[in-house]
């Protein structure tokens, strides 16, 4: 199989690029990657086993349908990660989430369909679902987005879906809860607050610290996006969660413990403006049909994370340090 990977210069697409090249995913051993990728902030190509005789990289945008037109001939399937992914950052600007997420998809869209691509895996997030009180997401729900990166997947999920009926496209789409693991840039929550307490720097928490998360390792997420681009049906949807939530506070008291400090580390800052109370998908839908189970526990991989950052301070810190790479 021959692979296109949007976005995989970054934290989760590397991470599946980087595994399906070491063998892991059974019947992948000799596929063909192309990850294509802009390059942005969050992404760098430390994160990609350059060397790899299986894998190719180019450097472009989702949006160039004429670059798109050179790179997708050939591709049995792609693999969209290629995203604008920080809430605060389209609080305060949505342009460019509406732009890379919308119509870079619906570009995506249409070379896969005049290139006849086979397989189209979009990945998308819970946050489309919008906040639940109690309970849990099925893939049923209706989409309520509450931020403009929320919006801009669920525009982009709903314009994939439509490629599918209008069109016959196999496009399959997966939510998945909060991504954590090695490698994640530092914007994000976890990677923040470790990368501050392990300078002594002090924490923002958001309100009283009650939005409640479910979180999901980065290799969990990936191995369902296998099973979804391998066994998942046409027109469906995934969620993909990671059985462990918790609220804003209690994930900071463990990174406190596990970074060897207190709570006087921490500061509390406004809230975000339109900010979910509490997500949680329910995940029977993968696990019935695709035979998912999250392999990794949340004690596990924020020790395993934690560690990371603090063997690989060039990943986060402008300041020189000795560092070993993946």
């Amino acid at each position: 199989m021959h692979i296109l990977v949007t976005g995989a210069a970054g934290f989760i697409g590397s991470h599946f690029v980087r595994t399906l090249l070491d063998g892991a995913y059974r019947g992948h051993e000799n596929d063909r990657v192309t990850v294509l990728d802009r390059l942005t902030y969050a992404a760098t190509l430390s994160n990609l086993p350059m060397d790899h005789p299986r894998l190719a990289f180019v450097r472009g945008d989702i949006c160039d349908s004429a670059l798109l037109d050179t790179v997708l001939p050939g591709h049995d399937a792609v693999v969209h990660f290629a995203a604008e992914s920080h809430v605060d950052r389209s609080v305060e600007g949505a342009e460019a989430f509406v732009v890379t997420n919308v119509l870079g998809t619906q570009a995506l869209l249409d070379a896969a369909l005049r290139h006849g691509v086979g397989v189209f895996v979009q990945v998308s997030t819970d946050e489309v679902y919008g906040s639940i009180d109690a309970g849990h997401w099925t893939e049923e729900e209706p989409l309520l987005p509450n931020s403009p990166y929320a919006a801009s997947k669920a525009s982009a999920d709903l314009m994939a879906r439509s490629y599918w009926r209008t069109h016959g496209l196999d496009v399959r789409i997966t939510r998945c809860a909060n991504n954590y693991g090695p490698g994640q840039h530092p914007e994000k929550l976890i990677p923040l607050f470790v990368t501050r307490l392990l300078d002594g720097e002090t924490v923002p928490l958001y309100g009283d610290g009650g939005n409640v998360r479910e979180w999901l390792h980065v290799d969990d997420h990936c191995h369902a996006v296998r099973l979804v681009l391998d066994g998942g049906r046409a027109g469906e949807i995934y969620n993909i969660g990671g059985g462990t939530h918790l609220t804003n506070r209690e994930m900071t008291g463990r990174l406190l413990e596990l970074c060897g400090r207190d709570w006087d580390f921490v500061r509390p800052v406004a809230d975000r403006k339109g900010h979910d109370l509490r997500y949680a998908v329910d995940g029977t839908k993968i696990r019935r049909e695709l035979g998912y189970t999250p392999r990794h526990s949340l004690e596990e991989g924020l020790r395993e994370t934690v560690a990371w950052y603090a063997a690989h301070r060039d990943h986060w810190d402008p300041r020189p340090a000795p560092s070993t790479p993946y």
